[in-house]
């Protein structure tokens, strides 16, 4: 039984209508539901590590864990923090089923993606979702990252592949575990699907939230082992703890 619900109609439909703010309630300027004024007060991440996108005192940085362990993705392109309001659309959207606020998370995300595409950061040859286990996927009835990739693919022209990385193991929630810990608890949770085309390929990661990078971190080593080329990581929003590097 497929888990993941068809969720382009109502979410769509709901887009092409004449379009208020979600966060204030006015006329939007644009085709998506958020205002000017609202776009410009999100947490928009500042100066941060060129490796991991944890913030930083100053620009053009590598943070410490980064300098001593570097990871084995390339690059994280994430254009917020997280923090008020963009925390709480994130919550409705991934624990409450409220599509739109992902899709318009989703929107906003893409046009950063371009944006950084334009400058310097190289395009992927396929967005890969970070997978959910079988068990967590049937009680939530979707997966997050896997709808997010799929309206980044759409919007910016890239392939969407869900069927290289599988999560194996349905281990303990990561928001309630210390970066040791999380480590330890991603220990052979995911695998490769016996036909995956990794080898020489350059793939992004889509995920909600970057927290302490130990989900990117075992998929992004799992993909380079396997002869991947370059591995990225495209999520909405970084925690801005020091000391952590999902």
């Amino acid at each position: 039984m497929r888990c993941q619900p068809h969720c382009e109609n109502p979410v769509y439909i709901w887009l092409k209508n004449k379009q208020h703010c979600l966060l204030c309630d006015e006329a939007a300027d644009a085709d998506t539901p958020l205002c000017m004024a609202c776009e410009t007060e999100l947490p928009w991440l500042g100066d941060q590590c060129i490796t991991c996108a944890l913030p930083l005192p100053g620009s053009g940085l590598t943070c410490g864990g980064c300098l001593k362990d570097p990871p084995a993705f390339e690059q994280v392109a994430v254009p917020w923090m997280y923090g008020f309001p963009v925390d709480s659309l994130i919550t409705r959207f991934k624990h409450n089923a409220k599509w739109p606020f992902g899709r318009l998370l989703a929107e906003v995300l893409g046009q950063f993606l371009q944006h950084r595409f334009e400058e310097d950061l190289p395009r992927p040859d396929a967005l890969l979702p970070v997978p959910l286990a079988t068990k967590r996927l049937r009680q939530r009835g979707f997966n997050q990252a896997a709808m997010l990739a799929r309206w980044l693919g759409q919007q910016l022209d890239l392939p969407c592949d869900e069927t290289i990385l599988r999560r194996i193991h349905d281990t303990s929630a990561q928001q309630d575990l210390n970066a040791k810990a999380r480590k330890f608890n991603l220990r052979n949770a995911f695998t490769l699907t016996p036909d995956a085309n990794v080898q020489g390929r350059h793939f992004a990661l889509v995920d909600d939230v970057l927290t302490t990078g130990a989900t990117a971190q075992a998929l992004a080593r799992l993909l380079r082992d396997a002869g991947a080329a370059r591995v990225d990581v495209y999520c909405l929003a970084r925690t801005p703890k020091p000391g952590e590097l999902a």
